[in-house]
């Protein structure tokens, strides 16, 4: 079983990733969500969701964006208040690039830098995995994640009942098979909706 989870290298404080947007089925990894067009050049605001940016965003990149995974060539990249500011090889107006409002963009997994650490993940790897507590009791399927900025919360979805809510804490969270397909945790009091405090 690896590692206890701390931190995910691919995600920004508050934002939610659930497990039908991280394309998980096609095994690919989200770095960035289009925003919505500025200006009349076909440029597009991007909300930047990767470390490295500037690995990923640069004339001549090749992305893929939204669930049809269309690949696009970025003609430009500049700074922004709100990210970076792109736009598109074939698509040199505003009415061109309004199709890819509010859209993903992601990168093949096998393209992503491996975890440095054993403590580090990528949501699609975890997404979907069956929970379990430490006597084998089946919680649910992982199908949120939310960063809070102070830790990672997992929500499960069981299979009746209100969404369980589990810090990413090593006191909750021991850890993960990736091959068995299950989150392993630990209850602490409190977390389930049908607990007391005691």
């Amino acid at each position: 079983m690896s590692q206890r989870p701390r931190a995910s290298r691919h995600r920004r404080a508050g934002r939610r990733i659930h497990v039908d947007d991280a394309h998980r089925a096609a095994g690919r990894i989200i770095i960035g969500r289009l925003r919505k067009p500025h200006g009349v050049r076909g440029e597009m605001n991007l909300e930047v969701l990767t470390d490295h940016p500037e690995a990923r965003f640069y004339p001549g990149a090749v992305i893929f964006v939204g669930p049809r995974q269309v690949p696009l060539t970025l003609r430009s990249v500049r700074p922004s208040r709100q990210g970076l500011l792109v736009a598109f090889e074939g698509y040199p107006d505003r009415n061109a690039v309004e199709i890819f409002r509010n859209q993903w963009v992601t990168i093949p997994a096998e393209e992503a830098a491996a975890p440095e650490a054993d403590d580090e993940y990528y949501d699609f790897e975890l997404l979907g995995l069956q929970v379990v507590t430490e006597d084998g009791r089946v919680l649910g399927p992982l199908v949120e994640i939310l960063e809070t900025g102070a830790n990672d919360v997992f929500i499960v979805q069981p299979e009746s009942g209100p969404p369980i809510l589990l810090p990413v804490i090593d006191e909750v969270v021991r850890g993960w098979d990736l091959e068995a397909g299950r989150i392993v945790v630990r209850l602490l009091p409190g977390l389930l909706p049908d607990q007391g405090d005691t």
